[in-house]
């Protein structure tokens, strides 16, 4: 059981029969009255968010989720292929399920599959990756004294915003997280 006087941001609580994982959470202790703690809950099925207040006193269950390490395989129209490397065993994702997951995700490498009692709700991409650019502007010679950015399509397909510096060819470190340009390699 978990207290509410001790969530912390990712933990997943099992409420009413609904998983839920905290977004973002606050200790509140007004001057007057007892104190509270403030949060906004994603539900990892449906993927709404909603915002509840609890005593700091309550408590409820800690929902078990599998995470479990799989390579992506290839896309097929709609459905997406991940493969277990420990016992070869495949399955077969929907593109509502992945989301924008795999945007900097090529064929072959290791993702995160999320599951809640054998359901999959989530694919987590690793957190950095490095990509081939296959587009990009050539940088204007002398426009280097701010700095200065350009747009490129990474090998595949999504967009980053790099310094001018960055070239056609150009292998980039990128965090899936934020989408971010963080080095060349």
């Amino acid at each position: 059981m978990i207290s509410a006087g001790d969530f912390k941001n990712g933990i997943t609580l099992d409420m009413d029969g609904q998983v839920f994982q905290i977004v973002e959470f606050q200790h509140v202790k007004p001057g007057k009255g007892a104190a509270f703690v403030r949060t906004k809950l994603k539900n990892v099925i449906t993927g709404g968010v909603v915002e509840k207040t609890f005593r700091p006193t309550e408590k409820f269950p800690a929902a078990r989720i599998d995470r479990v390490d799989m390579q992506y395989l290839y896309a097929d129209g709609d459905m997406f292929n991940f493969m277990n490397t420990d016992n070869y065993e495949q399955i077969s994702l929907n593109a509502e399920t992945i989301g924008d997951a795999l945007k900097f995700v090529k064929e072959n490498d290791m993702c995160k599959i999320c599951s809640y009692n054998g359901n999959v709700f989530s694919v987590e991409p690793p957190l950095f990756v490095e990509l081939e650019v296959t587009d990009t502007e050539p940088g204007v010679a002398g426009n280097t004294a701010t700095n200065a950015t350009k747009p490129a399509t990474a090998e595949t397909g999504a967009q980053v915003t790099v310094p001018l510096f960055v070239n056609i060819g150009d292998k980039l470190k990128i965090d899936t997280r934020t989408g971010e340009y963080l080095s060349r390699v």
